[in-house]
């Protein structure tokens, strides 16, 4: 009787008994080529595992850059990024980060134009030996964002971080030489400019980060003492834009809010911006946004349709306007504005100084991004305590089309975001 069990008594037939059988029964026999010995990808030059690993997705990119030390250093050279370049595979993203409620962890939001629909992709960092508690609170207490190539640096009253978004580090960088709060800073010409905010006297100075020596210099005093102002940059100029008047006679430079005979020099800071030209290191003519109002929210662009273009969010108490401003130094267009399509807010809107936005600049697109407070009037009289429109909407506008968008709202986990937009 047959058994479908294998006799344990029974050797495995060697390849010569397999040959000779298949002889006999008349088949082909293809005799398979010696092979080598397996290569690993370890084994291929700097150059054919850089192709490799610059094919690797951005969200992907932080575990092979722990793999080994070698990929590492192939993931953080500038080679590596004009690997990724020359494949068109950098794609302008946008950063949503915040702190968690005990400061004990960064946590960034991502958001790509990729996919359809456009979904956030949040990553939770732990505070280190480096990057300590005490320094994660005195960031996010008031914080600004700016971005050099695929670094986020966080700059706070006293203290800055470098966030790495191809690897996922957090480094410690050097602080402000003078502390301050609700300043204006942007990224131009591969360096950090810092202008305006309050505190310590830091107020009037202009001052320059070098990212690859990690040092700050003063290099200019600004015309106009300003508070609560922010900044963007283009065409080698640095906008310091909106804000309040500081009080130069006090010893801490506290904003005028409501003294006798400033009032309307006040509202000329809030709508106007002083343009810095970071080569000649001097001052060019001011401007003014046509309309009014006060800026909430400023961005520049450098890509595509948007290209040379300070894209300005103003307030005027019931409702938003939207502005553009022609950067281009060397095109007869450069210091004219126009006025764009309002931001489609939801009804029963209230705004106040409660309500607060950020703006950046993602390719073709104009990201919106409600970072605190409630817009929603019913909800804020009734004290509910559901998310609703309290905080995270998200408008997204088409330089292209010129129309608006409801994006993916910020997850709830992001309170009180900071965000930039990062080329990775």
């Amino acid at each position: 009787m047959k058994s479908c069990f294998p006799n344990p008594d029974d050797k495995p037939l060697s390849d010569s008994h397999i040959h000779r059988h298949r002889q006999r029964q008349g088949l082909l026999l293809l005799t398979p080529a010696p092979t080598s010995a397996a290569v690993g990808i370890d084994s291929l030059s700097d150059d054919l595992l850089m192709e490799c690993l610059s094919r690797v997705p951005p969200p992907s990119l932080p575990s092979v850059s722990l793999v080994c030390r070698r990929w590492s250093s192939l993931v953080v050279s500038s080679a590596f990024s004009g690997f990724r370049r020359l494949r068109g595979l950098l794609r302008p993203t946008v950063f949503a980060l915040s702190a968690s409620a005990d400061f004990s962890c960064l946590l960034a939001a991502s958001l790509t134009f990729d996919s359809d629909p456009a979904a956030w992709r949040v990553s939770i960092f732990h505070a280190s030996d480096a990057v300590s508690l005490l320094n994660l609170y005195g960031l996010f207490s008031h914080l600004r964002l700016s971005a050099i190539g695929r670094r986020v640096y966080i700059i706070g009253r006293s203290s800055m971080v470098c966030y790495d978004t191809w690897t996922g580090t957090v480094t410690t960088r050097s602080p402000m030489a003078s502390p301050r709060k609700k300043f204006a800073c942007a990224a131009c010409s591969g360096k950090i400019y810092v202008a305006g905010g309050g505190g310590c006297g830091g107020s009037s100075s202009v001052d320059e980060y070098d990212p690859r020596c990690d040092t700050w210099q003063v290099v200019n005093q600004a015309p106009r003492r300003r508070y609560g102002c922010v900044g963007a940059a283009v065409d080698g100029v640095f906008y310091v834009i909106g804000g309040l008047r500081i009080d130069s006679s006090g010893p801490d430079h506290k904003p005028l809010h409501s003294a006798v005979g400033v009032g309307a020099e006040s509202h000329v800071y809030a709508s106007s911006m002083d343009l810095y030209d970071v080569e000649a290191r001097a001052w060019l003519r001011s401007r003014s946004l046509p309309g009014g109002g006060c800026v909430v929210a400023a961005c520049a662009a450098a890509a595509a349709a948007a290209a040379g273009h300070v894209y300005i969010l103003a307030s005027h108490a019931v409702e938003l306007s939207f502005w553009r401003f022609d950067g281009r130094r060397k095109t007869a267009g450069f210091g004219q504005w126009e006025r764009l399509k309002a931001p489609p807010l939801p009804a029963q809107v209230r705004l106040d100084s409660s309500v607060r936005f950020s703006c950046v600049c993602a390719g073709e697109k104009v990201v919106v991004v409600q970072v605190s407070g409630c817009i929603d009037d019913l909800l804020r009289r009734s004290g509910r305590a559901e998310r609703g429109l309290r905080e995270g909407l998200v408008l997204v506008y088409d330089t292209a089309k010129g129309e608006w968008s409801r994006g993916a709202d910020i997850p709830e986990v992001i309170r009180r975001a900071a965000c930039v937009s990062v080329e990775c």
